[in-house]
This record gives structure tokens, C-alpha cells and sequence, in this order.
């Protein structure tokens, strides 16, 4: 299953890293700072961790799958900004998983999440290597407080995200990973759509990050 990762600082967004930084929030959610360095990724994340930067840049990336380990494919690296819409959108929907009603509802919710908490969510729906690719990072503006979710079928599990530094220090690690568990495994996104997927991973992503932050917050997916 897939979880949270963390693009390679050489290939991609800025300051999304592993660092002890005290987040500030301005709407009564407490963070603590981290003191001791983050532990290292599981082998499930680091396999997620190679599998967006495949998705995104087509780089070279290690597959681990359930039955092993293999080498996926090298592609030439993907940056498509012409895939971009015109306008500034949280929600760009390149592979047509979404319908109109859905894009614009999630766009509302994703504003409602950025409002009341100061974190924000963008979503890309695509087929790899159909992508804009890095092209995202500028034109969302990707920065610690940014969750990127990337909802592409082609390693199996659709739900993957990366995610903002200062996200990381009040969302558990393994909130993605049960989240991508139980709404982004191919059984599910196969019977009830890539949409419902997407869809249900947002709103559980929205009642995570409205929760105060604590040593139980995030435990359940929603």
C-alpha cells in the first residue's frame, strides 16, 4: 500500500523535508517541536517516495510490490506546464476521473480546509506519463504547508501524496497509509471508481486536519 513520502530535494518541491521546524498555526492547533531526528522510512515508503517521483518526473524508480522488489521502467522525465488549465485551480483533473460537479466540490472543500486550518490541499487526477508533471510545483506553489495528492492508478494503489514538512509534524505518518489502505487499494477504486476514491480520500484528508492535534489525532480514516 502506498504512504507518505517525501520527493527527492534534488528533483523537486522546495523544502519539503524531514526537519525539527516549530509550525505555527494560526487557528488554536498546537504542534509541538520535534527534538530528535524523524525516522527513517519504512520500505513501503520508500517505495511511495520513488513512485511519485516516477509519476511526476519519470525518473528511474524502485518498485516494491507486494511479492517483491523490481525495477520499474526509466522514462524521460515529464514537465508539461501546457497540461496546466489557465486559471489557478486546487483541483486539476488531467485524466478525466472527475466530473465537472465533482472538481468544483472538491475545490469548495479544499477552500474550506485551507480557511479554517492554513494547510493546503491540491489534487492531480492523472495517467502517467499524461501529467504536467514538475510543472505543478510552480504553479501551485508547493511549499511545508502543502499537501500534494496525486491520484494515478499506474503503481496499483491510486491515493499518493507529498507532503509539506510542517504538515508532517501534526499528522501521523501512518494516517496516509491507512488512508491510502482503505480508499486507494485497486479492489476499491476498481468497484466503486477512481472518483470515489478521490472523492472519499479528500474528506477523510478534511476531517484529519480538523482535528487538534494530539497523541490520538488522525487514528481513524473517515
Amino acid at each position: 500500500m502506498a504512504s507518505v513520502f517525501h520527493l527527492p530535494s534534488s528533483l523537486t518541491f522546495p523544502k519539503i523535508c524531514h526537519s525539527p521546524v516549530k509550525a505555527s498555526h494560526s487557528h488554536s492547533r498546537i504542534s509541538v517541536k520535534n527534538e530528535n531526528p524523524l525516522p527513517k522510512l519504512s520500505k513501503i515508503s520508500e517505495f511511495s517516495s520513488k513512485a511519485l517521483n516516477f509519476l511526476l518526473s519519470g525518473s528511474l524508480a524502485l518498485a516494491l510490490s507486494l511479492t517483491g522488489v523490481g525495477i520499474a521502467e526509466g522514462k524521460v522525465g515529464v514537465n508539461k506546464p501546457e497540461l496546466l488549465p489557465k486559471e489557478f485551480t486546487s483541483v486539476i483533473d488531467v485524466a478525466g476521473f472527475l466530473s465537472d460537479g465533482q472538481e468544483k466540490r472538491l475545490a469548495q472543500e479544499i477552500t474550506d480546509i485551507e480557511k479554517d486550518t492554513g494547510f493546503k490541499l491540491r489534487v492531480l487526477a492523472q495517467n502517467y506519463p499524461d501529467t504536467p508533471g514538475l510543472a505543478i510545483k510552480d504553479f501551485w506553489q508547493v511549499d511545508d504547508r502543502t499537501i500534494v495528492f496525486v491520484a494515478d492508478p499506474t503503481f496499483g494503489n491510486i491515493l499518493n501524496f507529498n507532503v509539506g514538512a510542517t504538515v508532517d509534524l501534526d499528522i501521523p505518518r501512518s494516517f496516509w497509509s491507512r488512508l491510502a489502505g482503505t480508499y486507494g487499494n485497486m479492489f476499491y477504486w476498481k468497484e466503486k471508481g477512481e472518483d470515489a476514491s478521490i472523492e472519499a480520500a479528500v474528506m477523510a484528508i478534511s476531517s484529519c486536519l480538523r482535528e487538534p492535534v494530539g497523541p490520538n489525532n488522525c487514528s481513524e480514516v473517515k
